[in-house]
């Protein structure tokens, strides 16, 4: 049975005083080969280390002497902020990956009533997206209001051009090279090195100039935290406190025989007395000379009772229910004298006999006492800790991984995107109450997780119908999109005045994923790649013969040219000759049959060189693969992993993607305005909020304002 948490809307705020408590830095030293990301949930590996808490501090002593200064400017521009202004505050509700057939559907079953009355207030159209149609794209593309040439995020991942080994495509996190060697200790003596490769300038930095208060929750793409006029929480790659994309663990007393998951690990673990003992696993311990990775001692009674079981945990005790996840846990790592690194995760105990197997969600960065920076200002998460509790920091916190392992059911990983979504919701309604003027925006990510998931559910043909069935939440989406009604109309509510301009979008849709595309394999059956040996079970193209290979493919989104001078073996001559190779590709990828389904794989590819623009699209895949509805990048292509098949059926529980045409997957638009736009796309929101505030659309945008109705705004938010 689902375990129904009270929703956290409802739930009475923790009352706490505020305090600016700031940790040690934990800080990710440069990517090493491993799981790469090939989905929300999949651990992309990074080394980690500690940083001194000086700079911390120093940053938070420059911040008071300064503030009287800051707090006069600002005055002055608040003042003069609205002056231009056509709107008071305009809400962006983000429901990311909603599909709009399903929405369409819906609205005309009458299943969908506050969205039915939001589009008849204003309009709902469909909205157009990026290419690719992937999370980190599209978003990037809506808070700079540019091209992907400009904002420089292709896909989840990018490659190294001097190893060809996959890196994360949004930040660069590394840790500092001067170091005090004490004993046995390293004391770290410069600034951690956390970038965001994410180009471009977020809109509401525009409108913070201008003297304009934004709110921005849970925005992927934004981590490292930009400075400007307001609050922010990051999402899409936070890492995990041991600097991965999510690690979960999965302690049993079974055989380790098979002990390798994507996405986590199994801890083999014995039952002495009654009691088992493991540790959890933290980051490298860079303050050690010999640098290990810390740990922090658990240990579980079973009492007998097949049902419940006693953890102790950091001096702390609390009480595991079968079936049950617990609360988020507050622990620490002992990295050296006076230094703890915090940290907090979630315990399941999946049972205790006749095997004993238990579930740790990914070890996630205390949102009270981070140890890296995940809001602007840096004691904003601290406050949200403070008035809500723990709340998961982790940019893709819901466990798709261990839900395609098989560790977690149906139920556990549903009640992980309850969980997830409550939490936002807390902080959106929050920002909604104190942000009167201003911008507000929250992306809400469950619409996205869930159809993933549970997208089987709707093809009755799906290869992994039958493999992860649960036939009790077979409503899992429909009921999804109810769930996310209800949320839009307690919006509205808070939203019912003739100065708010509302919208609800998505950035993509998302369809069925039958079947995954080799696409390294069709390179070698096509002759642009070579194997110095069979590549089965060997990642990151490890076996590729590079001095004949014109052509490779890593990541989601596409294929790499070999390119002389660019690549560290590159042998395709820049300029003509790869001009007409990207062509060629273009021309046979287009239309690839799957003679075994009978059916396209390819709708077509697109050539990156003239689909792009900008200071930055020569770091984008030099061909995208706009695949056909139920067909995606094969899970081992994503990573090079070679495969012996060009077609591989998908029988993992993530059975629903967007990785596709981007014209078939466009995502959704709602707004309390009648807008006059016949293709709306995600690119032009940032320059339409812009004009709507009364800011001038800086030219290098891409997106045009839409033309937004504000006449007789008042008897539309008070219909009669």
């Amino acid at each position: 049975m689902r375990q129904q948490a009270t929703p956290r809307h409802q739930r009475v705020p923790r009352q706490r005083p505020l305090a600016c408590v700031f940790a040690a830095v934990v800080v990710l030293l440069l990517a090493t080969p491993a799981q790469a990301y090939i989905g929300p949930g999949a651990g992309f590996a990074i080394a980690s280390s500690l940083a001194v808490i000086f700079w911390t501090m120093l940053l938070a002593v420059l911040a008071l002497l300064t503030w009287p200064i800051r707090w006069v400017i600002r005055a002055i521009r608040g003042h003069r902020a609205f002056a231009r202004s056509r709107v008071k505050r305009v809400v962006v509700l983000g429901l990311d990956g909603m599909e709009p057939t399903l929405v369409e559907k819906y609205l005309a079953e009458g299943r969908l009533p506050n969205l039915a009355r939001l589009a008849a207030q204003g309009v709902y159209q469909r909205l157009g997206t990026t290419l690719p149609p992937l999370t980190p794209v599209a978003w990037s593309t809506f808070l700079t209001g540019c091209n992907p040439g400009k904002h420089n995020i292709f896909d989840f991942l990018s490659v190294d051009r001097r190893n060809y080994l996959p890196i994360l495509s949004s930040v660069h996190i590394g840790g500092t090279t001067k170091t005090l060697k004490i004993g046995k200790y390293l004391i770290p003596r410069g600034k951690p090195d956390i970038r965001l490769l994410r180009k471009g300038r977020p809109f509401w930095k525009d409108l913070g100039d201008h003297g304009i208060f934004s709110s921005i929750i849970r925005m992927p793409i934004t981590f490292p935290p930009e400075r400007f006029r307001g609050v922010s929480l990051g999402a899409m790659c936070i890492p995990d406190i041991r600097g991965t994309q999510g690690t979960f663990s999965y302690y049993t007393t079974r055989s380790a025989e098979e002990n390798i998951y994507a996405g986590g690990e199994q801890v083999r673990v014995e039952r002495k007395n009654g009691t088992v003992e493991s540790n959890l696993i933290g980051p490298t311990n860079s303050f050690l000379a010999e640098s290990k990775p810390m740990t922090a001692p658990f240990a579980i009674a079973l009492n007998g009772r097949e049902d419940t079981a006693q953890l102790r945990l950091c001096g702390d005790r609390y009480t595991l229910k079968q079936g049950e996840y617990t609360p988020w846990i507050n622990f620490h790592f002992k990295a050296a004298p006076a230094v703890k690194v915090h940290a907090i995760c979630q315990f399941l105990l999946i049972a205790t006999e006749p095997e004993f197997e238990l579930y740790v969600t990914p070890l996630q960065l205390d949102p009270e006492k981070p140890a890296m920076p995940i809001s602007h200002p840096k004691v904003f998460s601290t406050y949200l800790a403070k008035s809500q509790g723990p709340f998961a920091t982790m940019g893709l916190a819901e466990d798709t991984w261990a839900h395609n392992e098989k560790i977690l059911q149906d139920p556990h990983f549903l009640h992980q995107c309850l969980e997830a979504d409550e939490e936002r919701e807390v902080m959106f309604f929050d920002a909604l109450d104190k942000t009167k003027r201003g911008l507000v925006a929250c992306v809400f990510d469950g619409t996205d997780r869930i159809q993933h998931m549970f997208w089987r559910y709707l093809d009755p043909d799906h290869p992994a119908r039958d493999g992860f069935g649960d036939e009790r939440l077979a409503n899992a989406i429909p009921e999804l999109f109810e769930r996310m009604d209800a949320l839009v109309g307690r919006t509205m509510a808070k939203c019912n005045d003739p100065d708010t301009l509302l919208w609800v979008i998505s950035d993509h849709g998302c369809k069925s994923f039958r079947c995954g595309v080799d696409l390294n394999r069709w390179l070698i059956e096509n002759g642009y790649m070579t194997l110095k040996e069979p590549a089965k079970g060997k990642k990151y193209l490890a076996t590729v013969d590079w001095s004949r290979t014109r052509v490779y493919a890593l990541g989601l989104a596409g294929l790499y040219l070999n390119i002389e001078g660019r690549e560290r073996h590159g042998i395709v001559k820049p300029g003509v000759e790869a001009d007409a190779l990207r062509e060629e590709l273009c021309g046979k990828l287009g239309g690839l049959k799957d003679d075994q389904h009978n059916a396209v794989a390819v709708n077509r590819a697109f050539n990156t060189a003239t689909s792009y623009t900008g200071p930055y699209k020569d770091n984008a895949p030099d061909v995208v693969v706009g695949y056909n509805e139920g067909y995606r990048v094969a899970w081992e292509a994503a990573v090079g992993d070679i495969t012996d098949d060009v077609f591989h059926d998908n029988t993992k529980a993530w059975s629903g993607d967007h990785c596709i045409d981007p014209n078939i997957a466009p995502g959704v638009m709602f707004c309390n305005r009648k807008i006059e736009a016949d293709s709306p796309r995600i690119m032009d929101l940032a320059p339409t909020i812009l004009e709507l505030f009364g800011v001038k659309v800086p030219k290098h945008m891409d997106g045009r304002p839409l033309k937004v109705d504000l006449e007789d705004a008042g008897e539309r938010a008070h219909p009669a």
